[in-house]
């Protein structure tokens, strides 16, 4: 199982940050969109290592197109050598139409001709294929020498593998058919992931005439940790605030009901909206929090996410919505790596 570690979005500490997760032994660093772009990062982190492999967990997709996303894409590959992984998550509706200010419509349709279209977008960058795609949602038939990327860089890596993320069955299923691998929400727990996530993607891979060989499943798992009481305390009091956010959110409420938790999510829906942040926290109880994160000391983390995930992920990030020392985590580290 490999395991990746979180670049931060702040430019001024992304290089270094970067640099430390390769010298510490993390197979990847991740970027997430939140309050900064998530590509930056990226170009920082690629120039300060040589072999960790660098991508966004996730970018949001539809506040961009794919012509956008294929030229970034196209960059960060060539520039990181190889080493670059584009990941692609849906957003919800209000962000994109409030906050982004772009169409929503039909997500699990519209990211996968997205993605098909970035695809298309690189065989005529990369082998001169015509570019002709033509969809509901996207269309591409304008390419010219002057707007065809050089190559250097590009020749002997090909084009970066495509991740998405999802919860829901449909959009799910677009990841196991058009996408290389699947970025696993935090929000999601071991009797999700066995029982609608994987046959999501299987069902997809179908569609697609292929298994499962060879697809990547990613998975950020929250993790409780600390080396005393105290750091044990404030560990759990963060990650249930997060939980509660995710669990407020209409779109996830399929989680909790599948674990017959049907009442908890309109209790976290009402209270977000009157921004009782904390008070959500409190309604995540202990079973709730053992099930979507793992408890325990350093040295007891990495024996539980091996157990939980061993056999079905293939590379495991933690989740970790709280302050905490690298030392935590170079021992869970240590731990998984020595499984």
């Amino acid at each position: 199982m490999k395991v990746d570690g979180i670049i931060s979005s702040n430019l001024d500490h992304a290089g270094a940050q970067a640099k430390d997760l390769e010298a510490a032994g993390y197979d990847g660093g991740w970027t997430a969109e939140t309050n900064h772009d998530p590509f930056f990062p990226l170009l920082l982190g690629a120039e300060h290592t040589e072999t960790l492999q660098l991508g966004t967990s996730i970018a949001v997709a539809f506040s961009r197109n794919p012509m956008t996303l294929a030229q970034i894409g196209w960059d960060l590959q060539a520039y990181s050598k190889g080493r670059f992984m584009l990941g692609l998550g849906s957003q919800i509706k209000p962000h994109i139409t409030k906050r982004f200010s772009m169409e929503w419509s039909h997500p699990a349709p519209r990211m996968r001709e997205m993605i098909l279209a970035i695809r298309a977008i690189w065989d005529t960058w990369e082998n001169g294929t015509p570019l002709a795609f033509r969809g509901q949602f996207y269309t591409h038939t304008l390419m010219t020498p002057f707007f065809t990327p050089e190559r250097s860089g590009w020749d002997g890596f090909g084009a970066p593998k495509i991740f998405l993320a999802g919860v829901g069955e449909l959009m799910t299923e677009v990841a196991g058919e058009v996408a290389d691998g699947f970025l696993c929400h935090g929000f999601t727990t071991e009797k999700y992931l066995r029982e609608v996530t994987i046959p999501a993607l299987a069902r997809g891979r179908a569609k697609a005439g292929k298994t499962m060989e060879g697809f990547e499943i990613i998975g950020p798992s929250f993790v409780v940790t600390g080396s005393n009481d105290e750091q044990m305390q404030a560990a759990a009091d963060g990650t249930r605030q997060q939980i509660a956010f995710y669990g407020s959110t209409p779109a996830y409420k399929g989680v909790l009901e599948l674990h017959g938790w049907s009442d908890l999510h309109p209790q976290l829906n009402s209270l977000s909206k009157q921004g009782e942040w904390v008070e959500m926290g409190k309604l995540i109880t202990d079973e709730v929090l053992d099930a979507f994160a793992v408890v325990g000391t350093p040295e007891q983390v990495a024996p539980q996410l091996h157990h939980r995930y061993g056999d079905i992920v293939q590379r495991l990030s933690f989740y970790a919505p709280y302050k905490s020392d690298p030392q935590r985590w170079s021992a869970v580290l240590g731990a998984l790596k020595a499984l």
